[in-house]
């Protein structure tokens, strides 16, 4: 691979084909991350401990803070390396990268001393009963010794991503991936658990620990597979501290785009910290139903975020390159794809609502309250994905402020007041389906940003000529 081969994508294919070679990566690795967040809570659902469910849904928003770290300069640097390639400053990419790099890790040694140290009290606060707070810690204490890794595999993925190199981005993530997914049963489960058909040859019986271990363990194998992709000099990113740099409008450039998506993920922490607490007043099956409903409907939002993820930085090098006839051409495309993939995704939960749930637990109560939030939660399916593509091509045109308010709304603004004015009003239910009208609100709200930024660059062309 040279570096003429991933600008090919940018500048000579067809848009169906320039959407499809750097969104279908970004997809498939979604679609793993997908497989790999459900593996956690289906392998310790298959322990029959609803406890243990309810822990790991406890400590989701804990994780997302880092996931949010390293979407902050993962995200951000990716839609400024692409975007640094369309005006031509090759040189400048190398010290955006080393920037990311250092500067997530260093973040992540921070959140992760504090998440080990202060453990219990930080769950007792984001929802924890007592019940949960044995395991809930448990997970979080080996979550937080691997945080460099987590950190490190987000930034670096997204950094790859924004060079062209979609298919190594991919690659990356979903081998750790994929190890994590196979050293699941092996940590969380013991000797002679049932597991699909047969009976598990050997297991760890480390539950809800044993989760978060293989977690780590991925993490550090794509953070290596990176470092090989690095050493093997055929990219023209730059790992070299000796590049590290914040000088020069490199931190504001990166910080400018990443902020908005770190926002998104800060806010998700925020929101389901906020509704765990909500559902606390309604009991643990609430609070495990939610969980198990949450990650199902993970599938559907994480390959429509994949799409828009995949061609963020074919946006960015269009926008950098004044190409905005192909721009346009990509929004259009991509957003026809999203609009398919929802319409399909959510008649398939809708129509297998029961059998998807039963899947993670085997409890009547909690199955009976995840439907209802399952078909809540994908009811926004089939227009929701006009929202993940316009928020990530505003992020790859560098327009931070239209990107902070679609995050800050959906998760955050609009999203947790709507949860006490609907959950004062109608109890359980308006906790349900809080999200589904904070997604609806948030695609007009994208629309109406677009028609303004629209008229922005027409205005802009007219001057030119």
């Amino acid at each position: 691979m040279n570096v003429k081969n991933n600008t090919d994508v940018f500048e000579s294919y067809t848009v169906p084909k320039a959407v499809a070679a750097m969104a279908l990566p970004s997809m498939l690795g979604m679609l793993i991350n997908v497989i790999y967040n459900l593996a956690d809570t289906f392998f310790v659902g298959q322990t029959g401990d609803k406890n243990q469910v309810a822990a790991v849904s406890v400590s989701m928003p804990l994780f997302l803070i880092f996931i949010a770290l390293g979407n902050l300069f993962g995200v951000g640097g990716c839609a400024f390396v692409s975007r640094s390639l369309g005006e031509g400053k090759r040189d400048k990419i190398k010290t955006i990268s080393s920037f990311c790099l250092y500067t997530s890790l260093a973040a992540s040694v921070i959140v992760g001393v504090i998440y080990f140290v202060f453990r219990n009290p930080i769950l007792y606060f984001v929802g924890a009963s007592s019940e949960t707070v044995g395991n809930a810690a448990e997970y979080l204490k080996w979550i937080a010794l691997g945080a460099p890794f987590i950190v490190g595999a987000i930034t670096l993925g997204n950094l790859v991503r924004g060079e062209g190199a979609a298919k190594e981005s991919m690659a990356g993530m979903v081998l750790g991936q994929l190890v994590n997914i196979v050293l699941d049963p092996i940590f969380i489960l013991e000797k002679g658990d049932r597991l699909f058909f047969f009976n598990m040859p050997f297991g760890f019986d480390m539950g809800v620990a044993g989760a978060a271990i293989a977690t780590v363990l991925g993490n550090i194998v794509s953070v290596l597979f990176f470092l090989i992709y690095f050493l093997r000099g055929k990219s023209i990113l730059s790992i070299t501290p000796a590049r590290y740099s914040a000088k020069n409008g490199i931190a504001k450039g990166v910080i400018s785009v990443g902020f908005p998506a770190s926002l998104n993920n800060l806010l998700m922490s925020l929101s389901n910290i906020v509704v765990n607490i909500v559902l606390a007043g309604y009991g643990d099956d609430a609070i495990a139903a939610m969980g198990v409903a949450l990650k199902a409907n993970m599938l559907v939002v994480m390959l429509q975020i994949g799409l828009a993820q995949g061609v963020q930085p074919l946006i960015g090098y269009c926008y950098g390159a004044r190409n905005y006839r192909r721009m346009k051409g990509c929004l259009r495309f991509s957003i026809g794809c999203n609009i398919v993939i929802g319409t399909v995704m959510m008649l398939f939960y809708v129509i297998f609502k029961e059998a998807v749930i039963g899947m993670f637990i085997d409890d009547a109560n909690v199955i009976s309250l995840g439907v209802k939030m399952l078909v809540a939660l994908m009811s926004p399916g089939p227009v929701i994905g006009i929202m993940f593509i316009m928020n990530f091509a505003f992020q790859g045109m560098g327009k931070g402020t239209q990107s902070m308010i679609l995050s800050a709304g959906r998760q955050g603004l609009i999203y947790i007041p709507l949860l006490f004015i609907m959950n004062s009003l109608i109890g359980l239910e308006g906790v349900i389906w809080c999200q589904p009208a904070a997604d609806l609100a948030c695609v007009a709200m994208s629309l109406a940003m677009w028609l303004f930024v629209k008229k922005g660059i027409k205005k802009q062309l007219n001057a030119e000529n």
